[in-house]
This record gives structure tokens, sequence and C-alpha cells, in this order.
């Protein structure tokens, strides 16, 4: 008989593992210098979104965070500069970073390239104040190496929420709306960094049909949302160093999901353990078995203030007064006013929509 494994989802994780030939040039050579500190900092994000969030559901992008200020980091100096890169876990002295931009731009470039099978669609926006002259070579590196659209507007215009909400929509293709709530007149700089994914499962979980059943917030609370079932064979394994369920969910396209339900009572022990080595050694060590699985059907927001966030890991100097953004706009002093994240989840039978 298979097993049975009801999965409360409680936490999910998207890892895009880009083709094997990511590294056919020194642009992809860098990509995997950049790895490790890559995982590093999205654990050490995540840990720090779970402190702050208490009990509430976590969804967000520790890459298009990291691209988003990495992409500050070419208009800050000195201690500006240094604190951001290191707060992103980059040890400058072992990846130069030259390195460190190559490789971001190339994983971007590699995750959003045309494809039918999938669609990423993620993105900075740099608003500045209409007083201020951005550097030109600032604008050209953001440019061709993030993507990134800087937009002069006037904070103190009355419509300047609004229009900073439109632009974010019409360049996010409707998919974020109204992320920016309230934009203080005073604001020479606001950041705002978005991602959408949608891609489909190479098998799809819809043989049953949806079926209300419930879904286990946290110990206190239970609620009824609509299942698929598939009985099937799946990539699945019970990891007992995290003491968690681990389903890999194979898209069609670029890269796999990782799936992890801990143990009754387990999700904090989870929360601490789990680092890039217990996720090489379960994407090694994971095996084809038999189950019974039940997905959930549900739909997932996060919305991050990440001046509250990084700031509690080491990345403040760039929202104070001391910030030093000479590499923005010599003429005029800047901080980083106002940095916002936004990530979208929708689970159901056929896949996943970040």
């Amino acid at each position: 008989m298979p097993s049975s494994v009801t999965w409360g989802l409680l936490l999910a994780g998207l890892c895009c593992l880009a083709p094997a030939s990511l590294a056919d040039s020194l642009h992809g050579v860098a990509v995997h210098k950049i790895t490790p500190e890559l995982a590093n900092f999205a654990f050490s994000l995540y840990r720090q979104v779970a402190h702050q969030s208490n009990s509430t559901n976590i969804f967000f992008s520790p890459v298009s965070i990291a691209t988003a200020f990495a992409m500050l980091s070419l208009g800050a100096k000195g201690d500006t500069h240094t604190q951001i890169l290191e707060g992103l876990h980059f040890n400058l002295k072992k990846v130069p970073e030259a390195d460190i931009h190559a490789g971001l731009q190339h994983l971007l470039h590699t995750l959003t390239e045309p494809n039918r099978q999938l669609q990423l669609i993620t993105g900075n926006i740099l608003f500045v104040n209409e007083s201020v002259k951005v550097v030109d070579k600032f604008l050209e590196d953001v440019g061709k190496l993030y993507h990134t659209d800087v937009f002069s507007i006037n904070f103190r215009d009355t419509k300047a929420n609004t229009q900073v909400n439109d632009y974010i929509e019409m360049k996010s293709q409707e998919k974020i709306v109204d992320l920016v709530q309230d934009l203080d007149k005073d604001t020479t700089l606001a950041l705002a960094n978005y991602i959408f994914f949608q891609g489909r499962w190479k098998v799809k979980f819809e043989a049953e049909g949806f079926v209300a059943e419930d879904f286990h917030v946290d110990k206190k609370t239970t609620i009824r949302v609509p299942m698929t079932h598939r009985l099937g064979r799946f990539d699945l394994l019970h990891d007992k160093a995290l003491s968690s369920w681990v389903l890999l969910q194979h898209y069609r396209g670029q890269g796999p999901a990782f799936l992890i339900l801990p143990d009754k009572g387990k999700m904090q022990y989870l929360e601490a353990k789990i680092c890039q080595k217990h996720l090489a050694r379960i994407f090694k060590n994971i095996d084809i078995r038999s189950a019974s699985l039940s997905m959930p059907k549900l739909s997932i927001s996060g919305t991050y203030d990440l001046k509250a966030i990084l700031g509690e890991m080491g990345i403040t100097k760039v929202f104070s007064n001391g910030a030093e953004l000479s590499g923005i706009s010599e003429e005029v002093p800047l901080k980083l006013s106002k940095a916002l994240h936004k990530a979208v989840l929708t689970i159901d039978d056929r896949g996943l929509s970040i």
C-alpha cells in the first residue's frame, strides 16, 4: 500500500536550477561563484522575516531582493557600499564585485528569457525626486545589468502615490497593484521590487478534482480549503535531520520546487536547521516512492518593508541621513526612504504562480 501524506503546507521553496548551459560562459561561471552566498542570504532572510512575522504566512523571493540591493550598491560609496554587499552575504575577499554583478545579471537573463513552458516577471523600479539629477553612468549600469527603471517624480504632489502604483502596475503587467500605501512628502529615493512566476507541474494534480478539507494554519486554527488529490509515484522522502517530509515537484521548463512539511510541532526546528547543505543533500538522496498526496489550492501574497527587515541584517546606512549615494547623484544628498518587495503565490492542480 502506498503511504498517505496530507500536506498542511507550511513552507514552500522554489529552487530555480539553471540548465547546464548556464556555465557555458564567463558570466555563467560567475553565477556559480555567487550561488552559495545567495543561498545563505535566502535562509538568513527567511529567519528574519519569520521572526518579524510571527504566525503569518511568509512568501518572498530572496534572489529578487538580492538583485534589487546589488543594483543599488552600484550607486553607493564607502561604508554604505560595503554594508549592502556584505549584508547580502557576499564575501568581497573571495568574490570580486564584478563577478557579483555579472553573475546576477546572467542569472536574471537566464530566468527571464522567453519560455513557453513558464513565465517569470521580475523588476526593480527606483523612484527619484524630480529635483535630483541622476548620474549618467548609474543610469547606464542599472539599465544594462539589472534592467532597472529610474522614474522621476514629485513626491510632494498629492497624486504621487497613485503615480507610483500606476507605474508599478504597468511594468508588472498588472500583476502587482497598490504596492505603495504611504509616501512621505520628504522622500527623495524609493525602491520597489516585485516578482511574478507562472509555471506548470510536469505531472498535474487534477485526477480527482477538488474536495473541501481541513487545512491546519497553526495549532489553534483550522480552515476548510479546496484540496486536490493524486495517487502516484513522487520524488518524496522523510528527512530525519529536518524532521520533515520533502516533496520535490518538477516544472515544465527550468527547475523544481521543494515543498517541505515539518513533523507536528517541528516548524521552528525546521526554520532553525534548514540550510543550503540540507537541500543539496535532499536533492541528492531523494527517491521515487508511491504515495497518496493532497495539495491545497491556495493563494499567498507577501509584501515586505525591506528597510525594517534588512536593517536587522546589518544594512542600515543606506536608509540613514549618512548614506553615501554619490554614485546616484553628486549634487543632492540622498537616502533610501522606502524599499518594498512583493511576491504572490497561487498553488492549484496545474502548478503555481508567484
